[in-house]
């Protein structure tokens, strides 16, 4: 069998996890410690793990997150009344697959946006479509996109997205043009794909922020009565005397 022909055909192929694994078979004599099937499955297993990381990592890039983070890495030791159990539940991401939206709210430091990038994060292993955005930027880039004609495309973009992350919720006035486009994108939203809002005002104050009553309400009714609500509350978690507090009761 010539195996060099064979890694040209695959690589021709594109198929480039299955490439390597084959090669790496070959140098290191493991070949021996397969069976035909075995080898097969092998080569398989390492090729569909190399296109799923290529797809993942590509679904983060579009999704220009504004941090680097996963579930993995959330901090539950840090008192800030975040229940692990919550978290565990949403990561098999039924929450997407059902159109469903999840709420964070609490006082800034508490690692808002960083629990909702990691659950966006999720969602793109899990092959969903995710794009993040703090609000005031993507208000300013909707009225520009108004102006140069790109908001019709943008809009339906948007609709088509599985995740939608919407950072800082609330930290910019609410003219009319974006309560608007607000209320038109969850609109289109609404059951079908998930929203991620982390905010620091409560939900009992979305009236007060959004501004025009009729229209908050139409907001609230489209994101608040079904979604997943995550509640924190302590100090933050940016303030040193807080994590030294906290190295010095684990040391006890």
């Amino acid at each position: 069998m010539n195996n060099q022909g064979t890694l040209a055909k695959l690589g021709e192929m594109k198929l480039h996890g299955m490439t390597r694994a084959f090669r790496a078979t070959m140098e290191t004599g493991l070949k021996q410690n397969f069976s035909a099937d075995e080898l097969v499955a092998h080569l398989v297993d390492t090729e569909w793990d190399d296109r799923k990381n290529k797809k993942v990592n590509r679904l983060a890039r579009i999704a220009r997150f504004r941090y680097q983070a996963s579930l993995e890495e959330i901090d539950f030791a840090h008192p800030r009344k975040l229940d692990r159990n919550q978290i565990l539940r949403l990561s098999n991401c039924t929450w997407v697959k059902n159109g469903e939206a999840v709420i964070l709210t609490g006082k800034t430091g508490l690692g808002k946006s960083f629990i909702a990038t990691a659950l966006g994060m999720q969602g793109c292993c899990f092959g969903f479509k995710t794009l993040y955005f703090n609000c005031g930027k993507l208000f300013s880039m909707l009225k520009m996109a108004h102006a140069d004609g790109t908001y019709p495309k943008l809009i339906k973009r948007f609709a088509k997205t599985d995740i939608i992350i919407l950072d800082d919720f609330g930290l910019h006035r609410f003219d009319l043009e974006s309560r608007l486009t607000l209320l038109e994108i969850l609109e289109d939203r609404h059951g079908r794909k998930s929203t991620i809002i982390a905010t620091q005002f409560p939900t009992n104050k979305w009236h007060d922020v959004i501004g025009d009553p009729t229209i908050a309400d139409a907001i609230c009714d489209r994101l608040i009565h079904t979604a997943h609500r995550i509640e924190l509350d302590g100090k933050s978690m940016r303030d040193p005397k807080n994590k030294k507090e906290e190295k010095n009761e684990k040391n006890h």
